[in-house]
Order: structure tokens, then sequence, then C-alpha cells
């Protein structure tokens, strides 16, 4: 059991690090100086969940629940 935990902690440890640089590479939400000319409503735009940025989202989700799930399965009175 010993082993299993192991693993799952440097799977953990690894997700951390992996979520922070994924965030952090994420641009910000707000619209700035391109909302006046319309800038939202670009092929980018509009296409969002085709580019980078979109697949960045949904691997920040994936990660987010992996993290979730380790944390709970490290937390488990029977685990430790």
């Amino acid at each position: 059991m010993q082993i299993v935990k192991t693993i799952i902690t440097v799977l953990f440890l690894i997700d951390c690090v992996v979520l922070t640089f994924v965030i952090l590479m994420q641009e910000g939400k707000s619209a700035g100086l391109g909302s006046i000319a319309g800038g939202a409503e670009s092929y980018w735009g509009k296409n969002k969940g085709r580019s980078m940025e979109g697949a960045l989202v949904k691997i920040t989700k994936i990660l987010a629940v992996v993290f979730f799930v380790a944390a709970l399965v490290l937390d488990l009175k029977w685990f430790n």
C-alpha cells in the first residue's frame, strides 16, 4: 500500500507544478482597449475553443480534477 501512496503523491506533485505552469500561461480575461473597437467579435473571439487559449482552459479543468481527486485519495483514513 505504501507504493501506491508514493505513486499518487508523485502524481500529485507533478500535477501541482504543471497546473501552476498552465495557469500562468493563460492570458488575462480583461478586454482592455480591444473591446472599444469590437475586438471581442473577431475570428479569435468566436473560435476560442479551437485556439491555444481554449486548449489551456480545457487542460486546466482536467488538471484541477486530478488535483482534487489525488488530494482526497491521499487524505483517506484507510490509506494512511
